[in-house]
């Protein structure tokens, strides 16, 4: 007798909890779309209407000042001796205009893998919520059927055999039943508690794909910026400024190289170093890049930006690495300059801004700055910060040989 009011006891509480989750209502799961939105922002104060605004007094008419240019640009008969500055000025907003453009870049790649993560977080919404209305729908009904059975499972009612078989196989029955009515409840907790932390997800992928969009444009306006003061330096050069310009790049990249190889930091025997199978097949697709233009924020297929070039060709190649110079500094293994080989990375300036690959001989091929073209150039052509190798492991290949320049490559490079 004692058994049976416990398992009478038993049954009443699961009969509780089954009517208590299906009195449950989920507003979320009910009225919210498949991806959460932020609240649309609050309207402003409405404007004073023109009956209300005071007349306005009319105004003195002022003599307009015409804007003055981003950068001065210098005369057509400027003094050669300013020609480094004007080159030290060029080089600058290169410089500028490409680290904007790793940081426009980052940004992109950032709102994109959120945007990504967002919908496929939307799916598992849509098929979580499908699961809790199964879930909430089960409960209902072994609910209504404790309801009507008066408190117990219509298995319990198995408990009025006239044998001892059939009362102890109706007992061990009912105990299975108020079993599974409890996994029932668990289960549809556990799923409306998945509901709430996904729906979260969701909502912070959104926030942080909408935070690295709006970086994404600040960041794309102070590309543009340089640029237009890019232009507007080069506009006011001569053609024959703008080939000593070029003359004087060279002399400094050529004496910078000088300097490097002087060095000795390649180490001994840096010419008879292979690349990897892998870096081989890289460096075969920067070669098939060699003039294409240098635009921005590109990837190819018929433009690159520096980044983008090292990126796609290491991917061409097998390899994925990070999309951007600074990250690809940051996350790929560092190599010595004295341990370089074929296909690695040469990471230039301080915060790493720049990248090229490198293909032996003191050479790399590298997508330069706005309206120049892929092009070789001399290893030390900017301030090296180090390198990187993405396939730290692999084995060079014993019979190597390094790919001929093509002529007209070695050429100083277009300044706009």
């Amino acid at each position: 007798m004692a058994r049976t009011t416990r398992t009478w006891l038993r049954a009443a509480v699961v009969c509780g909890a089954l009517l208590a989750s299906a009195a449950l209502s989920l507003p979320a799961a009910q009225r919210a779309s498949a991806r959460p939105y932020p609240p649309a922002p609050s309207s402003s104060a409405p404007a004073p209407s023109a009956a209300q605004a005071p007349p306005a007094k009319p105004a003195k008419p002022k003599k307009a000042k015409p804007a003055a240019p981003a950068v001065p640009a210098p005369s057509a008969t400027a003094d050669p001796a300013s020609l480094p500055d004007l080159l030290t000025q060029l080089q600058s907003l290169y410089q500028q205009t490409e680290s904007a453009t790793e940081s426009y870049n980052k940004a992109k790649e950032t709102a994109d893998q959120e945007r990504a993560k967002a919908e496929a977080l939307d799916a598992q919404l849509a098929a979580q919520r499908t699961k809790v209305v199964a879930g909430r729908d089960q409960a209902g009904l072994l609910a209504r059927q404790l309801y009507r059975s008066g408190g117990m499972s219509p298995y319990l009612s198995m408990l009025n055999g006239e044998t001892p078989q059939d009362f102890f196989g109706g007992l061990h029955i009912a105990q299975r039943a108020v079993g599974h009515q409890e996994d029932v409840v668990a289960g549809l907790t556990a799923d409306e508690q998945r509901l709430t932390a996904l729906n979260a997800q969701a909502q912070r992928a959104l926030d942080a794909a909408q935070v690295a969009q709006n970086k994404q444009a600040a960041q794309k306006t102070q590309v543009e910026t340089h640029l237009r003061q890019v232009e507007a330096l080069l506009a006011g050069l001569s053609g024959v400024q703008i080939s000593e310009l070029q003359a004087l790049e060279q002399q400094g990249t050529d004496k910078a190289q000088q300097e490097f190889l002087d060095s000795k930091a390649l180490g001994t025997g840096s010419a008879l170093r292979a690349p990897s199978k892998t870096g081989d097949r890289a460096i075969a697709y920067a070669y098939q890049q060699l003039g294409k233009p240098y635009v921005w924020g590109a990837q190819g297929p018929g433009s690159f930006d520096c980044s983008g070039l090292t990126s796609q060709a290491w991917a061409h190649a097998g390899v994925p690495i990070p999309r951007t110079a600074e990250e690809q500094w940051a996350r790929l293994p560092r190599v010595p300059l004295s341990l370089l080989r074929p296909g690695d990375l040469v990471v230039y300036f301080p915060g790493a801004t720049h990248v090229a690959l490198y293909i032996g001989n003191g050479l790399v091929i590298q997508a330069p700055h706005t309206g120049a073209v892929v092009t070789i150039s001399p290893i030390a052509v900017n301030p090296i910060l180090g390198a990187v190798r993405p396939d730290l492991g692999a084995q060079p290949l014993t019979d190597y040989k390094p790919r001929p320049v093509p002529p007209k490559t070695d050429r100083p490079e277009p300044l706009g």
